[in-house]
């Protein structure tokens, strides 16, 4: 093939070889060449040539087939903590400027002196989530403390042993012209909080009764502390496990789906430190494993919700209320609430301008790799949020809601806890699936233990705060800036808290 161009540039001819007489002309306008277009090609070399030089300084450090020593270490991550590697970035500087080093070496040398950092970020991070973790699941001694004098006071106190409530209004329990709220709890701190800032911000304090359940090694700290503090006009209730006849192992599938967690967790989980001590794991599903050990998701306190209906017979309609909330508003509207015939009234999780707390999808809490819950259920759905709920009793009981919650509790045992980790609201969202009516986020605002992005301004305007996550109000590795919603209902001049040291910060 032959090429002939003008010179004037006006003509370019192609003739094909092999003897063809045949020839194509092409037509061309006139070309003039302007300082823009001088720019712009300049700049376009300009960005050609920084792109040579990355792609060979990459070729030159990753295409050797024989990596250094030093190289290999940094890959696999074994020995970082050598006295050659720079153990910082301004170690790594100085290092570069005594050293004057080529590109080669520069690259190699900054390689490795990342992969240490990062293997000393994710043990760190491991480590904080590990304190974090003993930190939250131990009991401090100042709860500890005001549990044990208030039991002492309940055996030594004729005053702390008065019947709860008094006998005149006891017919208010099971009067549904009442607004009913369930409090289940072993924390006499946190149990306080919630009675007195539900009372203290409802309008009609004379309208609620809160109903107290814990369990029997909490009952008479509890008993007393609600006997010697009355929140009057309101009525409350504080009842133990014990006093239910019915309630007992082999009676109640939950008590004895418990007692086979225990036993799947301690062979399964291998124990915090074994956790901990996980080399390729990601720091955050570390931290999930060891959220699963935390024994409020093995209490029985945590699982009680399901046996609502037994446990309040003659009610209609509850609002039930974790001991980690504080109610911030007059919650009497719940019971306008149109249901529409659903038996769970809750907040929504996958909506809002917080997408670190509010992005929770079913996917978030099942384990979509089993078969059985990937058959079963969609991935995407929006999951709602434990803590705040109002539950339709009369609803309920025409459902299957409590067998379906035990059922799958009993296969997720059968199947080594491999379709959910951790809680009761994976079982709950299972249980429940169906049977939830969604409310306006308003009532509930969740995160405020796991995480410090909400601000105070915002916190306030909720009705009900909720400090689910590690970092509970009462610990002192929660939020200084949120725990102050939480500490304002501490009555700090009471005498059994002030003997046992308990401080607002």
């Amino acid at each position: 093939m032959q090429l002939h161009i003008s010179p004037s540039l006006r003509h370019v001819t192609v003739l094909p070889g092999k003897g063809v007489r045949d020839f194509i002309k092409v037509k061309v306008g006139s070309r003039r060449v302007s300082y823009l277009m001088i720019f712009y090609s300049l700049l376009f070399v300009t960005f050609l040539l920084r792109l040579v030089f990355v792609l060979t300084a990459m070729d030159a450090i990753d295409g050797e087939t024989k990596c250094s020593s030093l190289e290999e270490k940094a890959i696999n991550g074994e020995a970082l903590e050598a006295p050659d590697v720079p153990q910082s970035l301004d170690d790594f500087v100085a290092e570069m400027k005594s050293n004057r080093p080529d590109a080669k070496t520069f690259a190699t040398r900054l390689k490795a002196t990342v992969s240490l950092l990062e293997r000393k970020t994710r043990a760190a991070k491991i480590q904080e989530y590990l304190y974090r973790h003993v930190a939250s699941s131990t009991m401090p001694k100042q709860l500890h403390c005001l549990a044990l004098r208030l039991a002492n006071e309940y055996f030594g106190n004729a005053g702390a042993r008065l019947q709860v409530p008094a006998p005149e209004r006891v017919p208010a329990l099971v009067d549904n012209s009442y607004h009913h709220f369930v409090l289940a709890s072993d924390n006499v701190l946190a149990a306080s909080v919630v009675a007195t800032s539900l009372v203290r911000n409802s309008l009609r304090p004379a309208t609620v009764v809160l109903h107290v359940i814990t369990d029997r090694k909490t009952y008479a700290a509890m008993h007393a502390f609600f006997s010697l503090h009355p929140l009057e006009p309101a009525v409350v209730e504080v009842k133990g496990l014990h006093h239910f006849d019915w309630f007992a192992r082999g009676r109640v599938p939950v008590l004895e789906a418990m007692e086979k967690d225990r036993n799947v967790r301690s062979q399964f989980r291998g124990g915090s430190t074994a956790i901990a001590a996980s080399t390729t794991e990601k720091p955050y599903v570390v931290a999930a494993k060891l959220q699963a050990l935390s024994p409020k998701y093995n209490s029985v306190m945590n699982h009680i919700r399901i046996n609502l209906p037994e446990l309040f017979p003659n009610l209609n309609k509850v609002v039930f209320l974790d001991d980690d909330v504080v109610v911030q508003a007059d919650l009497s509207p719940l019971w306008d609430i149109d249901l529409q015939g659903k038996v769970n009234g809750a907040v929504q999780t996958c909506t809002g301008d917080d997408k670190f707390v509010m992005s929770k999808r079913l996917k978030s809490y099942l384990n979509f790799s089993h078969p059985v819950i990937s058959r079963n259920f969609d991935p995407d759905e929006c999951a709602w949020a434990y803590g705040m709920n109002i539950f339709d009793l009369e609803a309920w009981r025409k459902t299957n809601i409590s067998n379906t919650y035990h059922y799958w509790l009993h296969e997720n045992l059968k199947s080594d806890l491999s379709m959910w980790q951790l809680g009761t609201l994976p079982p709950g969202l299972i249980a429940f699936h169906g049977h939830v009516h969604i409310i306006d986020p308003y009532w509930h605002m969740l995160g405020l233990g796991y995480q410090e992005n909400t601000s105070l301004a915002e916190a306030e305007k909720a009705a009900v705060i909720h400090f689910n996550g590690r970092a509970k109000p009462w610990l002192d590795i929660a939020f200084p800036q949120l725990r102050q919603l939480w500490t304002k209902y501490v009555n700090f001049s009471d005498r059994f808290v002030r003997a046992c040291h308990i401080r607002a910060s």
